[in-house]
């Protein structure tokens, strides 16, 4: 009859020490969730206090700002110990690799250099253009010429084709060169004779008359066929300017279709 009654015991006996142990966790879990609360106060008490101290650094001006705005909204300074710090001064700076690097940093103060274009600076005078065609013409009437022959000496002896073709492009290039400045000294010319004619009847009452573009092109075509006329060569440059004309004619001209008839014969 007693072994019952010891079975018993032993049963409340556990079932008392599940109550204490229930009981000493839930008093721990109370003491946590009071120390959480004890440290989310104080950062809250922090972040009061550092925003009273803010509030206290601004203006007068600037809280009238705010309220006439209806925003009520200060600017913040930003915080002085998110600045990154060197533990020596020997050693580099680290940078927080969540903001983007700039790709230009100035090291050095070095002084800034200034690029000037003289064609538009007052320091370098003006341009002198008519002074500027004479003081360089020997470019077109000696060098580039030279340089033309000798280029063509070397294209009669070289055989290599990637050599013969840059030489025929040079060659092209100083071509250009010399219509280029021949023509641009052709109107030149036929503009100073224009401004000198004006001038002379300017000073007997005339009004002046100032050439276009188009004219001098004219009167610069007249001339070429002049000159053309008197030695000789102008049925032959005519008749190269109606073939070179016919022939991009030529490439915009619809082909005739074939009948029905032709295609079955």
């Amino acid at each position: 009859m007693r072994k019952p009654f010891n079975s018993i015991a032993t049963a409340s006996k556990t079932h008392f020490e599940e109550s204490e142990e229930e009981e000493e966790e839930e008093e721990e879990v109370m003491k946590s969730s009071s120390e959480e609360e004890d440290s989310d106060d104080s950062i809250d008490s922090d972040e009061e206090e550092e925003i009273e101290r803010e509030l206290a650094e601004v203006t007068f001006e600037e809280l009238q700002k705010a309220r006439a705005d209806g925003t009520d909204s200060v600017s913040r300074k930003p915080r002085s110990d998110a600045k990154h710090r060197r533990a020596n001064k020997n050693r580099p700076m680290e940078l927080s690799s969540k903001k983007p690097v700039r790709s230009f940093r100035q090291v050095i103060q070095a002084p800034k250099k200034v690029a000037r274009d003289p064609r538009f600076e007052s320091l370098c005078g003006t341009l002198d253009v008519d002074g500027f065609r004479k003081r360089y013409n020997f470019l077109f009437q000696n060098n580039l010429p030279a340089e033309r022959e000798e280029v063509q000496k070397r294209l009669k002896k070289t055989k290599d084709p990637k050599v013969i073709s840059e030489l025929k492009n040079h060659i092209s290039w100083i071509d250009k060169q010399l219509k280029f400045e021949s023509a641009k000294n052709t109107d030149a010319e036929i503009l100073g004779a224009h401004k000198k004619r004006e001038r002379e009847a300017a000073k007997h009452g005339k009004r002046p008359f100032y050439l276009k573009k188009s004219e001098i092109r004219k009167q610069r075509l007249i001339e070429k066929y002049t000159k053309l006329k008197a030695s000789g060569k102008l049925e032959s440059f005519i008749e190269k300017k109606r073939r070179k004309n016919a022939a991009k004619d030529h490439r915009f001209m619809p082909y005739r279709r074939p009948n029905n008839g032709e295609q079955q014969t």
